[in-house]
């Protein structure tokens, strides 16, 4: 597979060009990486009006997606997931949208800028800040109960702990109502390429993001807006304005040259080197269990451990770990999570699996389990966002409306949204996540 945008940079690179362009590097190593960030000069080609390499690369990503169209963000998949809300408010009137509560805080901006209306729908054990596992039934019943049958539904599939939804059944029940499927498919770029596919673009969302740094040798920031072919053309149109409204334009190209190479790389041996990436975490996830750790289930590339069962707080095992130069992509109270990628070493696995076996399971503890709170919305959330706030202490902030989402990022989950009320629980929840102070309606 061709590689436009690296070989046009790479080519320019070596002649040697007196820059007398943007960037203001000129080329002049600093980091190292200066000779081949460069600008959007003749034949670069213009992100979001592309007709020339940049074009050719997402032509590329889209034949190996299947999609319709898929868009490159450098902005990551908060850009995209801008666009998705966008695109509705440009194909519809007063757009009205069902959503599983787990979303990213860029949807909750997104849904502000885009005047977007949002109802939440909850799981029947809303036990955790990032899932919200909810099946066709729940859809189903949800749809029934709205003030009218929604434009879109919106999941989060994988979500922070591994979880992934039924994303097959849940469109069935979408296009059986006529509404379109959105999926923040942030963490499961790499799900296209496992033996069966597990991508949402295959299991029949009609939108999605995918991260592709999060699971891809892509530099961080590097994304895909993908377009089902069960789209409709026009949508391409719409989407590209959106990027438009929303995005620089000033485009990274070390990040677009990173998802271009990464075409080449999905192309040939990825899918290979995946299963055995696969096939190794299966292994030490069986390793774990036989000794004694709470391995909790979830999609391939992660390794989720129920810290109370494994007998520790999420937050003391995370501190074991990193004595042994093991880091985790995700702690708190309850769970640890680690993401592995085929590029990690065999030596990787070997350290976390000795890690874990030299820090031991011990016995479950009890610990006071805090369920997140259902909560009632007070504001829309664009009155709420573009509302005058004050910043308080979370002990003043009970009874208070919700300005700004406040958030731990990782995970990046609201506890409370803008134009709901915060209630005593929700500052338990937020103070185990290290938060001290939030932005309330004045």
């Amino acid at each position: 597979m061709k590689t436009p945008i690296f070989d046009f940079v790479k080519n320019y690179n070596d002649q040697n060009q007196s820059r007398f362009h943007m960037p203001g590097h000129k080329g002049v190593p600093f980091l190292g990486c200066e000779p081949l960030d460069i600008t959007e000069i003749d034949g670069a080609d213009v992100l979001y009006s592309g007709d020339g390499i940049i074009n050719e690369s997402e032509n590329n990503t889209s034949k190996l997606f299947g999609s319709l169209k898929t868009f490159y963000s450098v902005e990551g998949s908060s850009l995209c997931i801008k666009v998705m809300l966008s695109a509705l408010s440009l194909k519809f009137k007063n757009p009205y949208v069902l959503a599983a509560r787990n979303v990213h805080r860029s949807f909750i901006m997104a849904c502000a800028l885009a005047n977007v209306d949002v109802d939440w729908i909850y799981p029947k054990n809303y036990t955790h800040l990032c899932s919200c596992n909810i099946d066709e039934n729940d859809l189903e019943t949800a749809i029934k109960n709205a003030k009218r049958i929604p434009d879109a539904v919106y999941l989060t599939s994988p979500d922070y702990l591994g979880n992934i939804a039924d994303i097959s059944a849940i469109s069935k029940v979408c296009k059986k109502y006529g509404i379109l499927l959105l999926v923040d498919n942030a963490h499961g770029s790499y799900l296209k390429f496992l033996t069966d596919s597990l991508h949402p673009l295959d299991l029949g969302a009609d939108m999605c993001c995918d991260s592709a740094h999060k699971t891809l040798p892509v530099l961080t920031g590097g994304a895909y807006l993908h377009i089902s072919k069960n789209c409709d053309n026009d949508y391409i149109d719409v989407c590209r304005r959106a990027f438009k409204i929303h995005s620089g334009t000033s485009p990274s190209y070390l990040i677009l040259q990173s998802l271009d190479l990464c075409n080449k790389y999905l192309a040939t041996s990825f899918s290979q080197e995946l299963s055995n990436c696969v096939d190794n975490i299966t292994a030490l996830k069986t390793r774990l269990a036989e000794n004694g750790f709470a391995i909790e289930k979830s999609e391939p590339l992660k390794i989720v451990i129920n810290a109370a069962l494994s007998g520790y707080l999420g937050t003391d095992l995370c501190e074991q770990l990193k004595k042994y130069n093991v880091i985790p992509e995700f702690y708190d109270q309850d769970f640890i999570v680690l993401m592995a990628t085929p590029q990690n070493k065999d030596s990787d696995f070997e350290k976390l699996l000795d890690a874990l076996l030299s820090i031991k399971a011990k016995p479950s503890i009890k610990r006071e389990t805090i369920k997140p709170t259902y909560h009632k919305r007070v504001l829309s959330l664009r009155d709420a966002v573009f509302s005058p706030q004050e910043v308080v202490s979370l002990a003043d902030s009970v009874g208070r409306i919700c300005g700004a989402a406040t958030v731990a990022c990782p995970p990046a989950v609201p506890v409370v949204v803008s134009g709901e009320r915060i209630t005593e629980n929700d500052i338990k929840i937020m103070s185990s996540y290290g938060i001290t102070h939030i932005d309330v309606i004045k």
